[in-house]
């Protein structure tokens, strides 16, 4: 991703930050940054080491409660079978989760089928159960590594 991008999707986040009365502060735009000049997912330990090349005394307290920040307000979505954070494509408003994550690469597409998570919230209501947020992670190989 181009500085240029980077930078426009800095200011739409501080944009939203500012409506929803939540603070961007410098610590939490410059994960923001690194996240989004990754191709793919990244580690919060990578995360942190990055960052300490700006914020010299960065901690493992400063990169996760940044990134808790960052997921509460939509930013980033956390893959679980790699513990490891990316930049939500489409942050300006919530939505069920499809990823697509190559196992060669690394590469994390993230995708939105509202049929199937219209088809999960339809199941699990028959079972009596309330979806409150939903995260699907499918691994395969992306076109280039095909």
């Amino acid at each position: 991703m181009t500085t240029v991008e980077t930078e426009r999707l800095i200011r739409k986040a501080e944009k939203l930050c500012q409506q929803r009365g939540a603070r961007m502060t410098s610590t939490r735009r410059e994960v923001f940054s690194i996240l989004a000049q990754q191709a793919g997912s990244i580690g919060a330990y990578d995360l942190l080491e990055q960052l300490k090349m700006v914020v010299p005394n960065a901690k493992p307290p400063t990169i996760y409660r940044a990134l808790d920040f960052l997921q509460e307000q939509g930013f980033v979505h956390k893959i679980s079978s790699s513990n490891s954070f990316v930049l939500c494509s489409h942050f300006d408003h919530q939505h069920p989760v499809q990823m697509l994550i190559c196992g060669s690469c690394g590469d994390v597409r993230e995708i939105q089928s509202d049929g199937v998570y219209e088809e999960l919230r339809h199941q699990a209501e028959s079972q009596g159960f309330l979806v409150q947020e939903q995260t699907i992670e499918a691994h395969g190989l992306c076109a280039k590594c095909q």
